[in-house]
């Protein structure tokens, strides 16, 4: 019971996640090698490339009691701006992506704090208008990359697993993780998530805490949308436009509370490489591909149990009321 009770807390609940998804789809392999090929961990990792940086910048969002929509449009936007500059110098393209990024969550930011404005209306706001604006900058319609060599070298097979969006994804992530354990800005931000009134008479600047967690979220989001463009070849105005929904269960998924101050960087990293298996093992081992969501809202539907607050207490009472009900 005392490891039942140490593999479900919320810490280590990613990582027991992932190993009994792993051990699952394993099974329901039936030892064919599908599953644990070379091929279907490559098509993992692009996956994690794909959606973990979003992922991250949710999860940053949802850590200070907030949420951050705006994330699929700037993918977009970003994406089309490093493809419309970057034709002769992809490293121009590529900060040019970024800048948007890191300015569109900054701006976000700024107006949550100084207006004292919820994140959800503001930041759906942005995803609307990063999203026309990316539909004025490709005239609506998907613009190619010329640069093939770029896109090549982004996806290129690197010990047989691994890409260099792969990569990137994975050191942004131990960066993170290093900042949030190590740096007085990760104890601030878990402070701001767990009680921002708390926080601010503590001394911690929760506004420029906020204004960073949205700068960085959409920081991220450009450096997804500029990875996948390049990698790609090509910019488009609806690019995973189906991307929030993921992002958000895989930070949940996580580990990071809907009520802010708990979660961790590597947590959310599982969450999203739980996501990427399901989907890469189950098309693996020929499940029909909605088996993938309803397997994931399984697992999201426990962990809303797991984490309901006095649970066990709430169920406890109600029987005890059920039992004596008869007896009135």
């Amino acid at each position: 019971m005392r490891l039942l009770a140490a593999l479900t807390q919320r810490d280590a609940r990613p990582f027991t996640l992932l190993g009994v998804v792993i051990a699952a789809l394993a099974l329901l392999d039936h030892g064919r090698g599908f599953f644990f090929g070379a091929a279907t961990v490559f098509s993992m990792m692009q996956l994690f490339a794909t959606y973990g940086l979003v992922s991250l910048g949710v999860g940053l969002s949802l850590l200070v009691r907030e949420f951050d929509i705006s994330v699929v449009g700037m993918v977009g936007l970003a994406g089309a701006i490093a493809v419309l500059t970057g034709a002769h110098s992809p490293a121009l393209g590529a900060a040019a992506g970024l800048a948007a990024g890191l300015a569109g969550g900054a701006a976000q930011g700024l107006i949550m704090t100084r207006l004292r404005l919820n994140s959800v209306g503001v930041t759906l706001g942005g995803l609307l208008s990063f999203t026309g604006l990316t539909y004025v900058l490709t005239e609506g319609q998907s613009i190619g990359y010329p640069r093939m060599d770029v896109a090549l070298a982004l996806n290129a097979n690197l010990a047989g697993v691994l890409s260099v969006r792969s990569l990137v994804a994975l050191a942004v992530f131990v960066l993170a993780a290093i900042v949030m354990a190590h740096t007085r800005i990760g104890r601030d931000l878990l402070a701001t998530g767990g009680d921002r009134r708390a926080a601010a008479i503590a001394g911690v600047a929760t506004d420029h805490i906020l204004i960073g967690v949205f700068a960085c979220s959409g920081l991220l989001a450009a450096l997804t949308g500029v990875l996948l463009s390049y990698g790609l070849g090509a910019a488009s105005p609806v690019a995973l436009s189906d991307m929030l929904a993921p992002a958000a269960a895989a930070a949940i998924m996580g580990g990071v509370s809907l009520v802010g101050g708990r979660g961790r960087p590597f947590g959310i990293a599982a969450g999203v490489l739980i996501l990427c298996i399901l989907r890469s093992g189950l098309n693996a081992i020929g499940v029909s591909p909605y088996v993938h969501d309803i397997a994931t809202g399984g697992i999201l539907l426990a962990i809303a149990i797991l984490d309901a607050p006095d649970l066990a207490r709430r169920l406890t009472e109600r029987t005890l009321h059920w039992q004596e009900g008869p007896h009135r």
